[in-house]
């Protein structure tokens, strides 16, 4: 809390945003003073949302959050990014069963999964009599995938500041093969994970998470290693996270160690190259 005065006098306000980033940065983050700007509490109370309410979004909220989607940065204005929004129950409950028995996909009010796709340009780019030659290489692959993330997290800014919560479900890539039967998805595209939007059940204890102090994210000019006491400072703070969540507390471990330490942790992506092969990308 704190005070500021006006032609009307002094009122108490609350710092949305230095509330926010303490829970990001801890007392070591940014201080912004009496700042007050709606766009940024949006971003900066961002949290994961697992459980949600029964409920539905309006239609016409879904289109204004796909139309944010789409209104981002896009390479050369190919729009790469195409959405498969799952409303079919059956489907639905497929998608949760192979994203490894998730189940805020069969709880989520909309479901949706973004997809890169090369394959309306190509068959644009055909039709009108030119090759396609450098669409075979790696920077093609990665612009689609830049895309479809630019307009993905557009979408989950809109869908939470319509007072929503989201997760992004990347295990969807634990079987990317069946998924891209599932939803009969075409040569020249690939799912790159699921988006669940619904309304915050109340009792979900997750809240805004910690991140790394901008001293080890921020560089100027040139690149320079983290600091010691950075990264203990983060691990001090994620780990204090985890056990007020009543979670296995040492994130090195249990977090980044579960992710990178065996192909197996991976739980099947380890081959995706293989199907991005199958889809067309041969990543030259």
């Amino acid at each position: 809390m704190s005070e500021r005065t006006n032609g009307h006098g002094t009122e108490v306000i609350s710092n949305v945003l230095q509330e926010q980033l303490d829970k990001r940065y801890g007392p070591a983050g940014p201080r912004v003073g009496a700042a007050n700007n709606q766009t940024l509490e949006v971003l900066l109370r961002h949290r994961t949302v697992r459980r949600f309410l029964p409920g539905v979004v309006a239609e016409s909220e879904l289109q204004l959050i796909l139309a944010a989607a789409q209104s981002a940065s896009t390479s050369a204005n190919f729009q790469f990014t195409s959405v498969v929004v799952i409303d079919d129950p059956v489907l639905r409950a497929r998608l949760a069963e192979l994203a490894g028995g998730q189940q805020l996909v069969l709880d989520a009010a909309v479901f949706l999964v973004w997809v890169a796709d090369w394959s309306r340009n190509i068959a644009l780019a055909c039709a009108h009599g030119h090759s396609i030659e450098a669409t075979s290489y790696l920077d093609s692959t990665i612009s689609s995938i830049v895309d479809v993330t630019l307009s993905a997290q557009n979408a989950a800014v809109a869908a939470e500041s319509l007072g929503y919560g989201i997760t992004f479900v990347g295990a969807l890539r634990n079987n990317i093969d069946s998924v891209i039967e599932l939803l009969r998805l075409p040569e020249w595209t690939f799912p790159v994970y699921g988006l669940a939007i619904g309304i915050p059940d109340p009792a979900d204890p997750a809240d805004v998470k910690p991140r790394y102090g901008q001293d080890v994210v921020v560089h100027r000019n040139t690149y320079t290693a983290p600091a010691d006491t950075d990264v203990a400072d983060y691990l001090d703070r994620i780990n204090a996270y985890y056990r007020e969540q009543e979670l296995p507390e040492d994130w090195v471990k249990n977090r980044l160690a579960g992710r990178i330490s065996t192909k197996e942790s991976l739980h099947g992506r380890q081959g995706i190259r293989n199907t991005f092969h199958r889809q067309g990308f041969e990543l030259k």
